[in-house]
C-alpha cells in the first residue's frame, strides 16, 4: 500500500483588524461615564438611649431635653421643661418644614450649647416625613461673611416611638 501523503496547505496568518472595535469603544466609554448616575450614601449617627438609663436619673437632674413628635396632621415641638412650645399644623401638600426649622433655630438662640434632639414618630409614619425632619433638625443656611454656610442646630439626633393620643 502506497501511502498517502497529505499535502497540508498553508493558510496565511490572517491579522485581526479590530480598529472599528476600538473606534466603538472610544466613543461608547466616555458616554456611559457621563450617564452613569453615582449613589450617594449618608449615614447619620443616632443615639439611641441605654437600656434602664430613665430609671437611674433623680427628677431633679434630668437634662433638658427638645422634641419634635410627628403625627399625622402635625409636628409637635416641646421639651420635658415647660412642655409644648408649638404645635405646627399640616398643610394640604405636607408639614411644614420650613416653620420647624425657624422655631428650633429660635430654640437654638436660647440654648447654644444644646445639641440634642429627640425626634418621637407614630408608627405609620412615613420614612420621607422622619428624614425631612431630621434634615430640617440638624442645620440650617446661612450668610457668613458673603458666603452661604451651613450652620449646626441640633446634630446629635435620638429617634422613638411616640405615645399614642
Amino acid at each position: 500500500m502506497a501511502s498517502r501523503t497529505r499535502s497540508r496547505r498553508k493558510h496565511p496568518a490572517v491579522e485581526l483588524n479590530i480598529t472599528a472595535f476600538m473606534n466603538l469603544m472610544v466613543v461608547l466609554v466616555p458616554f456611559l461615564l457621563m450617564t452613569a448616575v453615582f449613589t450617594h450614601i449618608t449615614i447619620l449617627d443616632l443615639n439611641l438611649p441605654k437600656p434602664g438609663s430613665q430609671q437611674n436619673q433623680n427628677e431633679n437632674e434630668v437634662p433638658y431635653e427638645l422634641r419634635v413628635t410627628i403625627r399625622k396632621k402635625a409636628l409637635i415641638l416641646s421639651d420635658n421643661k415647660g412642655g409644648l412650645i408649638k404645635k405646627i399644623d399640616r398643610l394640604k401638600n405636607g408639614h411644614n418644614y420650613g416653620l420647624l426649622k425657624q422655631l428650633l433655630k429660635q430654640v437654638k438662640a436660647r440654648f447654644p450649647d444644646k445639641t440634642n434632639l429627640t425626634i418621637l414618630s407614630e408608627p405609620e409614619t412615613f420614612y420621607d416625613d422622619l428624614i425631612q425632619v431630621m434634615d430640617s433638625a440638624r442645620s440650617f443656611q446661612t450668610l457668613y461673611e458673603g458666603e452661604q454656610v451651613q450652620a449646626e442646630l441640633f446634630p446629635d439626633i435620638s429617634i422613638g416611638d411616640a405615645a399614642s393620643q
